[in-house]
């Protein structure tokens, strides 16, 4: 009897470049906001910033400004999990595009629940990995080199999944499709993305300058909702945050970590080309 074939994680080329793109991301936006309490994130950030940062004395300013970068990109994984509401005892998470692992820790740190990550990346894997070893939780939380839209999960066996400014790398009905299937009826999916708005017209040149950095493919505003109703997810909160990021757009230009897509990302959001969502869905 022939053996069942195992499909390759990478299936495309683009997503071979992508992967590739974050095995070698070494970028200090990430390594050094993770290491000022080793929750390393790949998302920005939420909130108003404290200005007393910028007036701090010249030879602690810059690790002052990092300090709140990254109170205000963990504030932005918090805002992630209180969609959630309470998470049954037993329940089970999913992190789609888990990066270097920060949200899913906090996750199981709030919930007291199994989290799995799944990532493209074998780079961000094994790191995520280590840092579950170093907890002490690599019983409760775990990353897998998988990829989102075919994780190869049991039917139903999540309660609930959340992408965190993943979805733009990937095909949203395939992705909605896969997430329904693992989602238990019940469950809640929740999303925090850019997404372009569609009364522009199409990608202004900031989205596209966006979208050239990261080598990523922003979707527009309608097509969340379109996908999600295709698959069987109905939204119960949509929120704008795009007025709440803009402030750690505005502190990372002037940090030292900056890495020149600050402009295109403050220009976007104030001409109203972009908007930065957050949406709760449940499984029907």
């Amino acid at each position: 009897m022939a053996s069942p074939t195992v499909k390759p994680v990478l299936r495309t080329d683009y997503q071979r470049s992508v992967a590739d793109y974050w095995n070698r991301e070494k970028d200090p936006v990430n390594i050094k906001l993770g290491e000022v309490d080793g929750l390393y994130h790949h998302h920005y950030g939420l909130g108003q910033y404290d200005p007393a940062v910028l007036e701090a004395p010249a030879e602690v300013r810059d690790k002052a400004i990092i300090a709140e970068m990254h109170r205000l990109e963990t504030a932005q994984a918090e805002v992630l999990l209180d969609a959630f509401g309470t998470v049954p005892a037993g329940g089970h998470l999913m992190d789609g595009g888990s990066g270097r692992g920060g949200t899913s820790f906090m996750a199981n740190a709030r919930f007291g629940v199994q989290v799995d990550g799944v990532s493209i990346s074998e780079q961000q894997v094994a790191f995520a990995n280590e840092q579950a070893r170093e907890r002490g939780v690599a019983d409760q939380v775990r990353f897998h080199f998988k990829n989102m839209l075919d994780t190869g999960f049991e039917t139903g066996s999540f309660t609930g999944i959340w992408t965190n400014e993943t979805t733009m790398y990937v095909d949203l009905q395939q992705l909605y499709g896969e997430f329904a299937r693992l989602i238990a009826p019940g469950g809640r999916y929740v999303c925090i993305t850019g997404c372009y708005n569609d009364l522009t017209g199409g990608r202004s040149r900031a989205v596209s300058q966006i979208d050239q950095h990261y080598i990523c493919n922003i979707h527009p505003r309608s097509a969340y909702f379109k996908a999600l109703a295709d698959n069987g997810f109905v939204p119960i909160s949509v929120i704008d945050l795009t007025p709440d990021t803009i402030p750690y757009w505005e502190l990372r230009a002037k940090s030292s970590v900056a890495t020149g897509i600050e402009d295109p990302f403050l220009t976007a959001y104030k001409e109203g080309s972009f908007h930065y969502l957050l949406i709760a869905a449940d499984r029907i």
